[in-house]
């Protein structure tokens, strides 16, 4: 896999090292004129030898798969003009502004018989996976949740008037795009698209600070809450009538969890320390891409596909309406 990356932002910066790790050679690097002395200086850093402003000098560096670490509202046309190209894509969350573009890049996909990934780590982190492995011993499933609350360090800036990118409704910024998004993959990852889902936010100059998702599943109720405007605890619990599954770690670090049963069986799993959390992601890509693995493509894109409805159905009917969607 040659790689190019398009961004030089923070979560540019923390996946780098990763790509190393797995051996994924970076092998160009787009950035904006503004910022391509950061850009430059990552390059040094890990060896990149294209470093541009340039699109068409980035496309034609020899890359063959590309990774988008761009704002929210930039991923849909970076991600068509690379597979348009016959590049394939591996995308930030989330991966588009709303269900359509992201139908729209599915299709785009499947024409140009590229890859397409939406980067969310939840999916294929071993501990996610034995949560789904204990779910049977949980017997009937009554109650779903995942909270995620952190108060953002960019709040204080929108309070005091700053509009920057995460709250941002004409860059399609707000709470359940950025940690709401981990917590819709977490339950909708388990158990499929819900029946009906209303999203509750508190909205402050048309954006979601906050917000609590209601899901309705034929056989239970589940409910995401998530809060850049608040501190509060951040859990995922799972509950049965044999017993439940625990998380406290946000749900896309993962970290260890616990299953809890009513005859006082407790038992932990945890085979990641949260700095390793990206890793069994990029293996996973990496892994697809050379073997040509198509049908694990369309798998995951199924579960970005039903994110992405109830994220865009749940936040316009809210009033949460991003430019996107216009």
């Amino acid at each position: 896999m040659k790689l190019g990356v398009i961004g030089s932002g923070k979560i540019v910066k923390e996946f780098l090292p990763r790509f190393q790790q797995v051996g994924i050679e970076v092998c160009a690097l787009l950035s904006t004129p503004r910022s391509l002395d950061t850009a430059k200086k990552l390059g040094e850093e890990y060896g990149i030898e294209t470093v541009t402003a340039s699109f068409e000098t980035f496309s034609k560096s020899g890359i063959d798969t590309v990774y988008v670490g761009v704002p929210n509202y930039m991923h849909f046309s970076y991600c068509k003009d690379c597979m348009e190209l016959g590049l394939h894509v591996i995308c930030e969350k989330p991966l588009c502004s709303n269900d359509r573009e992201v139908r729209a890049l599915a299709e785009l996909a499947e024409e140009k018989e590229v890859f397409l990934f939406e980067a969310i780590t939840t999916l294929h982190h071993p501990n996610y996976h034995k949560i789904r492995e204990w779910l049977p011993r949980l017997g009937k499933i009554k109650i779903v949740q995942s909270q995620y609350a952190q108060y953002s360090s960019r709040y204080d800036a929108f309070k005091a008037g700053e509009v920057l990118p995460a709250f941002d409704p004409e860059k399609s910024g707000g709470a359940i795009m950025d940690i709401g998004l981990y917590c819709l993959y977490f339950i909708i990852g388990l158990f499929g698209k819900p029946e009906s889902y209303t999203y509750h936010p508190n909205m402050e100059r048309g954006v979601d600070t906050s917000g609590i998702m209601i899901m309705d599943y034929p056989d239970f109720e589940a409910f995401m809450l998530c809060a850049k405007d608040c501190k509060g605890t951040t859990i995922s619990l799972i509950q049965g009538e044999k017993g439940c599954i625990r998380l406290v770690w946000p749900p896309n670090i993962m970290g260890e969890v616990t299953l809890e049963l009513n005859d006082g069986t407790v038992e932990t799993f945890n085979e990641l320390s949260p700095a390793e959390r990206m890793l069994p992601e990029l293996e996973a890509f990496k892994k697809a891409i050379e073997n040509q693995d198509y049908a694990f493509r369309d798998a995951c894109m199924k579960v970005a596909l039903d994110v992405a409805q109830v994220q865009s159905e749940a936040r316009n009917k809210a009033g949460v309406i991003f430019a996107a969607d216009r």
